[in-house]
């Protein structure tokens, strides 16, 4: 396959390089001629300033790349185009939208995928294993926690859906039941366009429960999944990609003194084969572009995050609990 890159920043520089080792990059797109030219040359591909121009190539397959406010125009016509897509969160921030764009992949015949890199982190897949087969018992409540400083390269979106959104994928992945209702409370604390803090509450189907939080306002880096099933206790780590599972038991209770209460606690520490999940997310694409086949994420399941998140939106709006439609 000959693959390009839309857009050229830190995320899409890093699709650039993953592609190039891949032996699949044939070119980069930029709006700046000076960041075009420097990859371009980084790579020894072509470099355009018109993605337009990039289409008229032959390309098998583009990764959109750029800011959110773009997506769908991009998107779009690369479809048009006959070319695969592998388009990055929040895959235009509307699921209006990306409805649009599911309907006119299929009539084209074309994979489009969703860039939701963390669902690709072999974390979230021990954590989706670990739930489907009851290993730690059956989940009570997933709880995750993606927090961390105001970043500099965001400017036409709010927390929910460039962090926030990363989360409800995750969730709805693992926990893989209908989100019927959601509850958010979140706001702007620096006077910001946009929302930098949100905590989003998600019930499901199965009357498993789903909780995000998220801001820019924290000094440190946090990205962890926490699942409260009914005999363990699991915490799992992003970027460490490691699982920490926890089990207690009481042993008796003596009533006159509640003071030292003799609980034993077992800690099991789980390292797991560490991978990029930036790496896994492009390979998953390239295969399912090759073979025909369905990427991780495909238009529909990314439909439902996005619907979340709108519902997550509208709460925080509204103060009210919202229904995932």
């Amino acid at each position: 396959m000959k693959v390009g890159v839309i857009g050229v920043g830190s995320m899409g520089q890093n699709h650039a390089r993953i592609l190039s080792e891949m032996g699949l990059l044939g070119g980069v797109a930029d709006i700046a001629p000076g960041a075009a030219k420097t990859v371009g040359s980084r790579f020894s591909v072509d470099h355009f300033t018109s993605y337009g121009e990039m289409l008229k190539r032959d390309f098998d397959a583009v990764m959109v790349v750029t800011p959110t406010g773009t997506h769908k125009k991009i998107a779009s016509d690369a479809i048009a185009k006959g070319k695969h897509v592998l388009l990055e969160k929040p895959m235009t921030g509307s699921s209006a939208d990306l409805k649009a764009l599911v309907a006119l992949a299929e009539r084209h015949n074309v994979v489009l995928a969703g860039g939701f890199t963390e669902r690709h982190n072999p974390a979230v897949a021990f954590a989706r294993r670990s739930i489907q087969s009851e290993a730690y018992g059956e989940l009570i409540t997933a709880a995750t926690r993606r927090v961390s400083s105001m970043p500099t390269r965001v400017r036409d979106i709010g927390v929910v859906m460039d962090l926030g959104i990363h989360d409800i994928d995750v969730l709805q992945h693992i926990i893989a039941k209908t989100p019927r209702s959601v509850y958010a409370l979140g706001g702007r604390t620096h006077g910001t366009k946009y929302e930098d803090h949100a905590n989003i509450l998600i019930d499901f189907e199965g009357g498993e429960t789903g909780f995000a939080e998220v801001n820019w306002l924290t000094p440190m880096k946090v990205r962890k999944l926490a699942l409260t099933c009914r005999r363990n206790y699991v915490e799992v780590d992003y970027m460490n990609q490691s699982a920490l599972v926890c089990s207690s038991t009481f042993r008796q209770i003596e009533a006159g003194n509640l003071y030292e209460v003799p609980i034993e606690f077992d800690l099991r520490s789980i390292g797991l084969k560490k991978e990029e999940p930036l790496k896994r997310e492009i390979r998953d694409f390239v295969d399912a572009a090759e073979r025909g086949g369905h990427p991780l994420v495909t238009g529909a399941s990314a439909l439902t995050t996005l619907k979340i998140a709108e519902a997550a939106l509208r709460s925080m709006q509204t103060g009210r609990k919202q229904v995932v439609t």
